[in-house]
């Protein structure tokens, strides 16, 4: 009996295991033949094809810009576009229909989130075809918004992500920055400037996913996929100082709006670095809407005349040589010139075609040395060239301060000049800034010897290079380069003391209406036609300033450049620069000693205005109460954002230093806020906002905020566009 019930054990698992064999069998030959799957009944010729194997990409986020505090200059935002499926042959996943249903109800919660009319929307999803888009309003749509549709769960309704590059503060070091944009392939793509130049840091690698689908795009549970994620890009910190910098925009506007300016260009430099804190030109652009009307970076790629500017060179060289001596006396008249066998001119008694004056013809009978600097004399500098030193000692120094030669500044695209030694004429107008012709950044590097202790320093702008997962592993970090020592410590103080007299002699100096209250500066003008063609443009001058601060101490330099229709006033409706001066002197704290009801235009305030208020502390994960504690007896102008309890972003950050009247902001609700009256606030505070909140601004115009497209006190939600103009 028990041999019996083993051996129908021993059966009853044979026919099992044969029936299992069979099924096995049968599936594949079913798959082989019927091209489906028998338990699923999915027809599985969808899959054979290798034309169904399907790779997704996900696109790499493109490294961020930041100007020196963090302030984000250029950053990508990711956005969606609305998918809708409308062929219900689409298959079910699971018991979830994979289409879009019920059209008048999904046509209904989308209008409402979308504010398109119903209509519209529902026209839309009655199209017969297999797929379609909402027009415009499903396009671009924020994180929020998608978040927002997902969580509604309507059958039929996907996404597809595209990168766009924004930059927040607008029109910002523009030509220096650049900007990036979409290729064919939907990768943002350096176009020019800075994004361009450090592209390949920039750039990240695209993610992807591989997976066989069938024609739906379904794919059968259990089929392998190979995935692999995005590794985005690096992060570029650079030199520029966000208030500083827009101190120069403002002024560039200030300057066409005076003299109805066809170019300016400027830029400030910290002296014992060549760290650039700013760096601009007008006519500029927007890289978020891309008005480009050039393309050139004036202060790399415009060689021009620089006038007397140049005529630092001239008394460094000389003081140098050994051989100046700033009390011994020259006639100032015209200065008549013949030439020896090497074309080297020198001065005669008189000839009939040859001959230079100073501007306007001036004659100032006999002058010291030093007072030829003070007045900017050509005859002057004339004179120095070919009685205390020669033609070629000069040619000499200025190749050694870097003139007629790249300067090699962080990628920069740049022009040499262009220098003419050839006639005597060409070799007497080097000495005052005339005939050849130099950029900005020479200049630049040029004149950080003399404001400095004799060495020569490269400009840059590119501070870091750190990875955009850790910021604390560095890539490339800048440091100070020195590009040579045209001049000693002794005549570049000597220099220093006699641009001091430029400025602030009020008998002899034509610098003098470029003082400011906040501090003193040292500097030096320069007037020169503008050449064109071989040929000067008849009624149209280059005015500048190269100028340095504190006088006493020269840490910053600042210069500035504007070619317009000639005006008389050039130096003596200085508000423009002033206004740089000024702001860049409060922000670097030389203006301590600034006297309440400062007379310049350009001054922030009253002198108490910008005096230090206090350190910004850690907020962040804390309680408003806590905040408040914290904040208490600072005198700052406090912004909560949002109905939140805590705090979980604020501005500025942790360790910062806090002026007097300055904006906080503390950011309690990443949904929404209640707007603020903007009026009057700068593109700085405008873009702090922006930061903080991580909403979608447009900035339009400069200057101050004049407009605003969303009323104060109203409530704003995530991805509604707030427009904000200046002027």
């Amino acid at each position: 009996m028990k041999k019996n019930r083993g051996d129908r054990a021993v059966r009853s698992i044979f026919l099992l295991a044969l029936a299992v064999m069979i099924l096995l069998a049968a599936d594949v030959f079913f798959v082989a033949i019927e091209k489906k799957h028998l338990r699923s009944g999915t027809d599985l010729s969808a899959y054979a094809d290798s034309d169904n194997l399907r790779t997704e990409v996900t696109k790499a986020m493109r490294g961020n810009i930041y100007a020196s505090d963090g302030t984000v200059i250029a950053e990508d935002s990711r956005t969606y576009n609305i998918i809708c499926i409308l062929d219900s042959s689409r298959p079910s996943v699971g018991d979830t229909i994979s289409y879009v249903q019920d059209k008048e109800g999904t046509a209904e919660q989308l209008s409402k989130i979308l504010k398109i009319d119903y209509d519209t929307c529902l026209n839309y999803l009655n199209q017969d075809v297999y797929q379609t888009e909402l027009g415009t309003a499903g396009r671009n749509l924020s994180e929020s918004v998608k978040d927002e549709i997902e969580a509604l769960n309507l059958p039929g309704i996907e996404f597809t992500n595209s990168i766009k590059r924004v930059y927040p503060l607008g029109q910002f070091a523009s030509n220096l920055i650049g900007f990036a944009q979409s290729d064919e392939n939907g990768s943002v793509v350096g176009k020019m400037g800075a994004e361009l130049y450090l592209n390949s840091y920039l750039t990240g690698t695209d993610g992807y996913r591989t997976y066989q689908a069938d024609k739906n795009g379904y794919i059968l549970p259990g089929m392998k996929e190979d995935t692999q994620a995005a590794v985005n890009g690096n992060d570029v910190y650079t030199t520029l100082n966000v208030s500083i910098q827009q101190a120069l925009e403002d002024s560039f506007q200030m300057t066409e709006d005076t003299f109805g300016a066809i170019r300016i260009w400027g830029a400030v430099m910290e002296i014992s670095t060549g760290k650039i804190l700013a760096w601009g030109q007008y006519p500029s652009f927007d890289p978020n809407t891309l008005d480009i009307t050039d393309y050139n970076n004036y202060g790399s790629q415009l060689p021009y005349e620089p006038g007397s500017t140049l005529k630092g060179i001239t008394w460094s060289a000389a003081i140098n040589e050994g051989v100046y001596n700033g009390e011994d006396t020259l006639y100032s008249g015209p200065f008549y010139y013949d030439w020896d066998e090497n074309r080297n001119p020198y001065r005669v008694d008189y000839h009939k075609d040859f001959v230079i004056t100073n501007a306007s013809g001036n004659n100032w009978g006999w002058i010291t040395y030093d007072q030829g600097l003070m007045l900017s004399s050509n005859v002057a500098a004339a004179t120095i060239e070919t009685s205390l030193i020669t033609p070629d000692i000069l040619l000499e120094y200025e190749k050694k301060f870097g003139f007629f030669q790249p300067v090699r500044s962080d990628g920069m695209p740049e022009e040499s000049g262009y220098l003419q030694f050839t006639w005597p004429g060409d070799k007497i107008s080097l000495s005052y800034g005339q005939g050849s012709t130099v950029t900005m950044l020479q200049m630049l590097q040029a004149y950080s010897a003399i404001f400095g202790d004799g060495t020569m320093k490269r400009p840059y702008y590119i501070e870091s290079i750190r990875d955009g997962y850790d910021s604390n592993k560095v890539l490339y970090q800048a440091s100070t380069k020195v590009t040579g020592t045209p001049i000693t410590e002794d005549t570049a103080k000597q220099m220093q003391a006699l641009l001091y007299q430029v400025v602030n002699n009020d008998t002899y100096g034509t610098a003098k209406y470029y003082k400011i209250d906040e501090t003193e500066i040292i500097g030096k003008t320069g007037t020169t036609q503008v050449a064109s063609n071989g040929n000067y443009l008849s009624g149209y001058t280059i005015a500048s300033l190269m100028s340095a601060m504190p006088a006493d101490n020269p840490q910053v330099l600042v210069y500035y450049c504007f070619e317009a229709p000639y005006n008389h006033d050039a130096h003596y409706k200085t508000d423009a620069v002033k206004n740089l001066l000024s702001r860049t002197a409060i922000e670097l704290g030389f203006a301590s000693n600034t006297s309440a009801g400062s007379s310049s235009e350009s001054s922030a305030g009253d002198g108490d205005a910008v005096l230090v208020s206090g350190t910004m502390p850690n907020l962040v994960n804390h309680s408003l109460s806590y905040a408040d504690e914290k904040l208490n007896g600072l005198d700052i102008t406090l912004y909560t954002l949002g109905n939140g309890d805590s705090v979980i972003a604020q501005y500025p950050e942790e360790g910062e230093s806090l002026s007097n009247g300055e904006r906080v902001f503390l950011v309690t609700d990443t949904n929404s806020f209640t707007m603020p009256d903007l009026t009057g606030w700068t593109r700085k505070d405008v873009a702090a906002l922006w930061q903080v909140t991580q909403f979608g601004f447009r900035l339009k115009g400069e200057g101050v905020v004049t407009s605003q497209n969303i009323a104060a006190g109203t409530t704003v939600t995530k991805g509604t566009e707030i427009e904000v103009e200046f002027g």
